[in-house]
């Protein structure tokens, strides 16, 4: 039987290496939310970069600041008008049609002569009263809840704007600031091969970034625009407030930017409160939802974004499941990206053990021809 000695150093030392590793998990557990607000404000610094240089080539002087202003100027406005158009919007027509729906159900149960027989068959002279009294209730209960709701939901409104402005201000100091940080981190590694691999990699991650963002924004601008057309079109044909055309394009547009699932999340809700006001205006949207995703999936999208991050499909639904299980709808947008970066490192970490592999035959035959000339020399 062995017996197995440890002296107290090495017994101090593996159980400081143990608190260490806690004490690092427990300080990145309380800074959770600071690292994601940082990580959002990078993932957006990367993603309006392009942006930045496009307006930047346009202005006299290339000044990059002046472009950067020019950027905020243009994401903010999106922002406010946003925030501004679709929240009132879908508060109202959520709102209208819980007032609405008790007079819908009458008028729909009037129409249904056999409901007070089918009432006398099992037992209630009454069934088509009971309903409107059930809906009524019903419906006073969702605008009370709504009333409760939006007046304890202002904090959590204040702490979302509070991390937004946040996360805006470290994006236009990583522009600004970010691009001369990054030089001289890498001037301390001039000369070493593998930092001028390794900077290639952070140039194709930031790459794939800001290339499948702006693929992404211009697939949802046309959908928010197709969607905006269509529901004109549905809102002058059933008589619909044509108002609502700009927030609902606005809703699928957002919407769209979710992978995979996102464009058509947007269109059912979008649907929804059509049928709020005419269920025949909310199902010939939900038509046209069903028709303009296969154009989307099949035309538009392999167009603007061509082979895109050459991902395969279980590896983009498995890196959506993840962000949303752990971020949520952000989750969700900044998950594809992310395992491009991921597939980027495994790449380079490919290729680089292909030139070892490269360097060793080089070396051990040029070990074999200095024996050789040793040989011959003697």
């Amino acid at each position: 039987m062995y017996k197995v000695t440890v002296d107290t150093k090495t017994f101090i030392r593996f159980w400081l290496v143990i608190l260490g590793f806690a004490a690092v998990g427990f300080l990145l557990f309380q800074a959770a939310t600071a690292l994601l607000i940082i990580g959002a404000a990078l993932f957006f610094a990367l993603a309006i970069n392009p942006l930045v240089h496009k307006i930047a080539k346009r202005i006299p002087g290339n000044s990059i600041k002046l472009s950067i202003a020019f950027s905020y100027v243009i994401i903010v406005g999106f922002l406010s008008t946003f925030f501004a158009i679709v929240v009132p919007t879908i508060i109202n027509e959520t709102v209208n049609f819980a007032r609405n729906f008790p007079e819908t159900i009458k008028t729909v149960s009037e129409n249904f002569s056999w409901l007070s027989d089918f009432g006398k068959s099992i037992g209630v002279d009454n069934i088509q009263n009971e309903i409107i009294t059930g809906v009524q209730k019903f419906s006073s209960t969702i605008i009370n809840d709504l009333g409760t709701n939006f007046a304890t939901s202002v904090g959590a409104v204040g702490g979302f704007i509070a991390a937004l402005i946040l996360v805006l201000v470290l994006a236009l100091f990583m522009l600004t600031e970010g691009p001369a940080i990054v030089d001289q981190f890498w001037k301390n590694f001039k000369g070493n091969p593998e930092s001028v691999r390794a900077q290639n990699t952070v140039n194709r991650m930031a790459n794939v970034v800001s290339k499948y963002v702006s693929n992404a924004l211009t697939v949802a601008l046309i959908n928010a625009c197709c969607t905006a057309a269509v529901t004109l079109i549905i809102c002058l044909c059933f008589s619909l407030d044509a108002g609502l055309a700009l927030p609902f394009g606005l809703i699928t547009g957002v919407f769209s930017l979710i992978p995979m699932f996102g464009s058509f999340i947007g269109g059912c809700i979008v649907a929804l409160l059509l049928a709020f006001n005419v269920w025949g205006a909310g199902l010939a949207f939900l038509i046209y939802t069903i028709i303009y995703l296969q154009i989307e999936s099949n035309v538009i999208s392999p167009k603007v974004q061509g082979k895109g991050l050459q991902l395969p499909a279980l590896a983009i639904l498995a890196s959506v499941t993840i962000g949303v299980y752990m971020f949520g709808i952000i989750g969700a947008i900044i998950s594809i990206p992310i395992a491009g970066c991921v597939k980027v490192l495994f790449e380079e970490y490919g290729k680089s053990l292909n030139i070892e592999e490269d360097k060793k035959p080089e070396t051990h035959h040029k070990i074999e021809k200095k024996t050789e000339e040793k040989k011959l020399v003697a």
